[in-house]
């Protein structure tokens, strides 16, 4: 890899949606994630984000909160929260609670990021929400719990407790312009859904930089990107495994989600063309293949995007593949740090 290889210097997340997988119990789910959470601390990954669906059959982090708190206690240095909460689903008051709780609990290893998505269907977002405006009213939900995060002031009738005065990182989720320009506009970090909405990153990416402000909180833009990554020893394994993110797929495109399925021995035949167009605009920037074809197209990635972190998802039906695809990654970017400072003190010589 050349001397300016970004992937050296990117730091790397993970972002959880707690997969369901067919004739798995949801209880085996919570257990794998925590265990993808253990080991992705010890391969150097920086957070570990869970993000809030509901009435989804193939995820089950509806309770987030709750959640963040299972695997802060199992872990003790990576960074857990958000990715994020849907706010417009939930009173301020009671995210910054939640999060002043576990900030509490957890000191400086917490972070929320928002979203203003419901993060379901219809009739779900409106058991949820307290009205149905659509996240039009985000902003000023936004103000309202970050009011609650400052510090109080004097007779003040409202407060946090615990959440007033303590420093939890805020971040904005977007997959859209909306977000970007509301995070660039209040100085705050931006991390975009590159795996929900691909055909929308770039675009987002240049609105957030050319709409930021500076701010107590940063003094430059920040960028996170999501991106999905299967990593396998084996360009044809990756494939292979990457049939149960297809079926998916194509099962959210005929909104008829289930559990996650076994890989598939081929895919032909399972979508028709207008299906299959679909499947490929959803993964347009699937990463899938060895470590050499992941590194490659990590490291274009990142030059196309100039993303300050990745924050990668991956969800085979086998928790073994998962925790080798992390592994996997975790390496490739090892590697990349070894071979910079190689160069360096070979330069030096």
């Amino acid at each position: 890899m050349p001397q300016s290889s970004r992937l050296a210097f990117t730091p790397l997340s993970v972002l959880d949606l707690a997969p369901v997988k067919e004739g798995r119990s949801i209880t085996l789910t919570f257990h794998e994630t925590l265990d993808l959470a253990q080991h992705a601390e010890g391969w150097g990954y920086k957070r570990y984000w869970l993000a809030e669906h509901h009435n989804l059959a193939s995820v089950a982090c509806s309770a987030t909160s709750v959640l963040i708190g299972y695997v802060a206690q199992g872990t003790s240095t990576i960074r857990v929260g958000s990715g994020g909460i849907m706010l417009p689903n939930h009173a301020p008051l009671v995210i910054a609670e939640q999060f002043g709780t576990l900030e509490s609990i957890y000191p400086g290893r917490i972070d929320l990021g928002l979203g203003r998505a419901p993060g379901t269907d219809f009739p779900t977002m409106r058991a949820l929400r307290r009205d149905l405006r659509n996240g039009d009213n985000f902003p000023e939900l936004l103000g309202e719990l970050r009011e609650l995060f400052a510090e109080p002031k004097p007779n003040q009738a409202v407060r946090a407790l615990p959440g007033a005065g303590l420093n939890i990182p805020i971040w904005l989720l977007g997959s859209s312009g909306f977000s970007a320009q509301l995070a660039g506009q209040l100085g705050l970090p931006f991390a975009f859904a590159g795996h929900f909405m691909p055909e929308n990153t770039l675009a987002a990416l240049d609105i957030y930089r050319s709409s930021f402000e500076p701010s107590d909180v940063l003094d430059k833009p920040y960028t996170m990107v999501g991106l999905p990554v299967l990593a396998a020893d084996t360009d044809q394994e990756a494939q292979h495994l990457s049939t149960t993110e297809y079926l998916n797929v194509l099962r959210l495109i005929r909104n008829k989600l289930a559990p996650l399925a076994p890989p598939m021995d081929t895919v032909e035949g399972l979508a028709n063309e207008f299906e299959q167009a679909a499947i490929a605009s959803k993964r347009a920037l699937a990463v899938v293949g060895s470590r050499e074809t992941v590194r490659r197209k990590l490291e274009v990635f990142l030059d196309e995007t100039q993303a300050d972190e990745l924050i990668i998802t991956c969800n085979p039906y086998e928790h073994a593949a998962r925790l080798r695809s992390y592994e996997i990654v975790g390496e490739i970017a090892k590697q990349a740090a070894a071979e910079i400072e190689q160069n360096r003190l070979t330069s030096v010589k």
